[in-house]
């Protein structure tokens, strides 16, 4: 491959990618099973998109795990919801460092359980050195309350200064983001940082939402002509 197609290549894909992973619930009605094994089954198809990520070459992906607005879900399913948090991240810490993969979560601490909040801070304590790709995971997370959050501290300097007062000011804006299950809309998720992201609605519910259906959006993504308000010759 020449020098020139190896950059073109590289221009055309994304080095952020987000997604709304929607559609668990649905998903568990439609095979007949609790909502719990939904989200069980999402979290499998986070695990293997977050694979299939760092080989195609993509460094950060984000995904939306629990909204601030979940905690009015039923209180059965965010008990759940929770306690398969807390089994998953002490099962694959370990397989994400080895993996190369370093995870940082984003979102109000506030709420939520200490034992919890202690297994967040240990997971991104053992995958810190990690540099094939990092995984945001937006949990307790909200773009209006991260926005209130961040102006709350903010004391001038401009948009670059604001972006440091948000919950991950290392993270680059996403390129590309993504929502599964047919839905088109962002529901309150990174409105700061996807000001000028790429948006693909795929129809996948997000358990059935394979490696063929993640090329597709790359695809889609690498035919648009990206142009920040500016205008192309």
């Amino acid at each position: 491959m020449t020098e020139t197609v190896e950059r073109a290549a590289e221009a055309a894909r994304p080095r952020h990618v987000a997604i709304i992973t929607d559609g668990n619930g649905r998903w568990a009605q439609r095979e007949g099973v609790p909502v719990t094994e939904g989200h069980r089954a999402g979290a499998d198809v986070v695990r293997q998109r977050l694979r299939d990520a760092a080989e195609l070459g993509v460094r950060e992906l984000t995904v939306f795990s629990f909204s601030t607005e979940n905690w009015s879900r039923p209180a059965a399913e965010v008990r759940g919801l929770m306690a398969m948090f807390a089994e998953r991240i002490e099962r694959e810490t370990p397989e994400l460092k080895d993996e190369g993969a370093r995870m940082r979560f984003i979102g109000r601490r506030e709420g939520v359980d200490q034992a919890l909040l202690d297994r967040m801070d240990w997971a991104e304590q053992e995958t810190a050195g990690g540099e094939t790709i990092t995984l945001f995971v937006a949990f307790n997370y909200g773009g209006r309350a991260e926005i209130l959050d961040a102006a709350a501290r903010y004391e001038g300097g401009g948009e670059e200064a604001f972006a440091q007062l948000l919950y991950a000011p290392d993270m680059h804006e996403p390129d590309l983001l993504i929502r599964t299950s047919g839905e088109q809309r962002i529901s309150n998720y990174l409105l700061w940082q996807c000001a000028y992201s790429e948006l693909v609605f795929a129809p996948e519910l997000w358990p059935d939402f394979d490696r063929a259906a993640f090329e597709r959006c790359l695809d889609e993504y690498a035919s648009r002509q990206r142009r920040f308000g500016g205008r192309t010759a």
